[in-house]
């Protein structure tokens, strides 16, 4: 059995099948369960009928159970995208994270809840050698369809204990914003920023309902005290100062040119 030497319990799902392509984890992909509890989830995780399943489910007091060999493909990340690549299952460890999510009031993650997280992170990351930016969420690489874990995750505090990639969010104070229905040079070079940093989205110079999905994943994950997808100068620059840490993105500037 490969997975975490952390302290865990093993709940065997049988909807996993051989990772395709030849293709080994590369990112590590934090979602929520979105279920009343974390008991529904396992048993969920662990039905045959439900056609899904996760590598690690972390409870709200921080037990971890294990249900897929790190091996082995789950189903976690259905249809999504990043940096071109649509198989996130063959390219991924998935872990849930109990939540009750936005349609049940989306309470806290508790801090025993986190830390036992971020000692998972720890240990796949160090054993699979996923890159911090490849600390993704479930809206990263499916948005508009997935808002999880959602702007209540703390990824500040996990990139604190070393596990993902984060800056301080530039302050809100108004300048520039581009919307839906705006287009021309200013538009395809925020199109460019993301799609470098990795996010599915074609350069269109078009700022379309695509783009404003994009644009509130990117805000979920990177600057949550505001997710309402309009790029204003607060997401502009925090998304520049990212991509500039990160070697296939460098080389963009601000000024909204690549």
């Amino acid at each position: 059995m490969t997975g975490t030497s952390l302290p865990h319990i093993f709940s065997a799902s049988p909807n996993h099948e051989a990772r395709k392509n030849g293709l080994a984890p590369s990112i590590l992909l934090l979602h929520y369960t979105d279920m009343a509890t974390a008991e529904a989830a396992r048993l969920w995780l662990c039905a045959r009928e439900s056609r899904v399943s996760c590598h690690y489910l972390v409870d709200e007091v921080g037990a971890i159970t294990q249900m897929v060999d790190e091996d082995n493909r789950a189903w976690h990340a259905g249809a999504s995208n990043w940096r071109g690549l649509d198989d996130i299952n063959s390219a991924s460890i998935g872990i849930e994270v109990h939540n009750v999510g936005h349609r049940a009031g989306y309470p806290v993650f508790p801090v025993v809840q986190m830390r036992a997280v971020i000692a998972l992170c720890h240990d796949v990351c160090r054993r699979q050698q996923i890159r911090p930016e490849r600390v993704l969420a479930h809206s990263d690489v499916a948005p508009g369809r997935k808002i999880d874990p959602g702007e209540k995750f703390d990824w500040q505090l996990l990139h604190e204990h070393g596990v993902g990639h984060w800056v301080k969010p530039v302050v809100i104070a108004g300048g520039t914003f581009l919307q839906e229905g705006d287009h021309g040079d200013a538009v395809a070079a925020l199109q460019t920023a993301l799609q470098l940093y990795g996010y599915g989205i074609e350069v269109t110079g078009r700022f379309d309902d695509r783009c404003r999905h994009v644009v509130k994943a990117f805000q979920r994950h990177f600057r949550p005290s505001c997710i309402d997808g309009v790029a204003d100068q607060s997401t502009i620059e925090t998304l520049f100062k990212l991509a500039g840490t990160v070697p296939m993105a460098s080389g963009l500037s601000s000024s909204g040119t690549v």
